[in-house]
């Protein structure tokens, strides 16, 4: 058992954000959480100096980091490596995500998620499958070529079973009702992506069981008055779970900001989508053979089309106090808690509390990291 006592910050629990607690952790679970101090039993005194402590935070979009990309290293070394670069940005849960492919690179990829999770890879939870049965129309950098539709053999892969969480993003134009459901019942978590599909027909997928929408506004069907498409979809419903990229360039403040004035924050998640740049000292990287260009945190094609980010889930919760006016810890629990809710791993990830997952980063006054915990070991 091990005593973390904290003072002099900012510490968010589900209740309150305390400035100071003191903390209980035995074999990687909190144990305790408590304002008062614990007199003769603190292992370590941490003076916050203003900053903050916040939840780990639960990324379902990390495509790289580390300088690789996961579509190039389908293995549980590549995962670790990502894993890695981002855990020095609060990561502690994620997604690791890979762009439209191929059959056997799917499977490869989910094989290898399965063995990183079996050997104890820090933060890895499932993949992001993102493509390939998306809109030609609505493709971003994601290579046409690649595309297909779901035929029975990729739902038997999509639908095996597996050792972490599986998602899938699809453009709804192109899947049935009942293939939805079949997806759900096998229990991936389905996501709007990539599509140009109208309102009537997000909607009848959201019915169907789709529970997620990836990066909203991003590659899909703008809110239009007479023609409200994805976007329209998802600000109208009120439950499914919308990613969103705060990083300035995928989507302007204020429709962020109308946006969250829509529906309840906890139907929100602060995401990445963080390419190899992360964590990586050399910007430049390829999909897929195409080089990417990245110039202050902008990631773009030879075109110019967005190619994932720079940006690290810290820079998303910074930016969601500095550019869309949310408390701190309202931009934590986007970051760890409504993800983790989404993924339905509220049991063990996203809040610091008793029986939770030992897991937090620490932050200054003005949010930028000073470390990583997993299980209430400080991360490398």
């Amino acid at each position: 058992m091990t005593t973390f006592r904290f003072s002099n910050g900012h510490i968010v629990t589900p209740a309150a954000v305390l400035t100071d607690a003191t903390l209980v952790v035995e074999d990687g679970r909190i144990v305790s959480l408590d304002a008062a101090p614990v007199a003769d039993t603190v292992a370590e005194t941490i003076d916050l100096d203003g900053g903050w402590i916040m939840p780990g935070f639960v990324d379902t979009q990390v495509n790289g980091g580390g300088g690789v990309l996961f579509n190039d290293a389908t293995t549980v070394e590549g995962i670790a490596a990502i894993g890695a670069a981002h855990a020095r940005y609060g990561t502690t849960a994620f997604m690791v995500t890979l762009i439209s492919d191929t059959p056997d690179v799917i499977a490869r990829a989910l094989d290898a998620v399965d063995a990183a999770i079996d050997a104890g890879v820090p933060g890895v939870v499932g993949i992001h499958v993102e493509g390939p049965v998306i809109s030609a129309a609505r493709k971003g950098i994601h290579d046409a070529s690649r595309f297909q539709d779901l035929d029975d053999d990729l739902m038997e892969l999509m639908t095996r079973p597996r050792r972490g969480r599986v998602m899938l993003t699809l453009a709804p134009e192109r899947v049935t009702a009942d293939q939805v459901a079949a997806l759900t019942a096998a229990g991936v978590l389905v996501s709007i992506g990539h599509s140009d599909a109208s309102y009537a027909t997000a909607a009848a997928g959201i019915a169907a069981g789709i529970t997620g929408v990836t990066h909203l506004f991003n590659a899909m069907s703008p809110l239009i008055h007479r023609a409200p498409g994805v976007v329209g979809a998802a600000l109208d419903d009120q439950s499914v779970y919308c990613g969103i990229i705060v990083d300035g360039f995928h989507v302007d403040d204020a429709a962020l900001r109308i946006a969250l004035r829509s529906r309840p924050h906890d139907r929100f998640m602060l995401v990445s989508d963080a390419m190899p740049c992360v964590g990586a000292a050399d910007k430049s990287f390829t999909i897929q053979g195409r080089p990417i260009h990245v110039e202050d945190g902008r990631c773009v094609g030879a075109d110019g089309t967005l190619a994932g980010s720079d940006l690290d889930m810290t820079g998303a919760v910074r930016n969601a106090v500095a550019r869309l006016d949310l408390a701190p810890e309202v931009a934590a629990a986007m970051a760890s808690t409504y993800p983790a809710a989404f993924l339905g791993l509220s049991d063990t990830r996203g809040e610091l509390a008793p029986g939770q997952r030992a897991d937090w980063v620490r932050l200054t006054h003005d949010l930028h990291p000073l470390g990583t915990w997993f299980g209430g070991v400080p991360s490398a």
